[in-house]
């Protein structure tokens, strides 16, 4: 019966952006979210700028944090290494998405070795890292951009079959 709120931000492209960040962050933080998540960039363009900062955030902050992760661009090799520095750097909350389509791509595809579907995402980290990982899902409540809501609600169905622990 409590209401709260989380704080989403994305990885700058320079330094002084990230710095900005961190002070943001720092600033905000005295506002009490529940989390804060930061974003994987397009096609996982930031990824390991995403775990950077929120490996930062998480440790020198205190905030829980939640890495947004996506299948897009990313072999299963990729994904491995991504969630292995997340846990190493103390995350325990993941978002899984099957993310956009890359910067000036037609259409989705799935990268070599890769997942189609956020699904995937939820079964291979449960499969390599049981419930270490808290694992939250798109609900799509307005529906997705590329479904319908009889094809959303069954796809929200099986990735908390998979294993997801909580649906944004």
């Amino acid at each position: 019966d409590k209401t709260f709120f989380s704080f989403e931000y994305f990885p700058p492209k320079t330094d002084e952006g990230t710095e900005n960040l961190y002070t943001r962050i720092d600033r905000m933080s005295k506002l009490g979210p529940l989390f804060i998540d930061v974003t994987w960039g397009a096609g996982g363009s930031t990824a390991s700028k995403t775990i950077e900062i929120s490996t930062n955030a998480q440790n020198y902050t205190g905030l829980e944090t939640q890495v947004h992760m996506t299948c897009t661009n990313m072999s299963r090799q990729d994904l491995r290494k991504s969630i292995e520095q997340c846990k190493k750097g103390g995350i325990q909350n993941l978002l899984a998405l099957r993310g956009d389509p890359p910067l000036n791509a037609a259409k989705w595809e799935q990268a070599e070795s890769g997942f189609s579907f956020a699904c995937d995402l939820v079964k291979f980290t449960r499969e390599e890292f049981g419930d270490y990982f808290g694992i939250a899902v798109a609900g799509y409540p307005e529906g997705h951009p590329d479904g319908n809501y009889e094809d959303d609600l069954r796809h929200l169905k099986e990735k908390v079959d998979a294993g997801a622990d909580f649906v944004i």
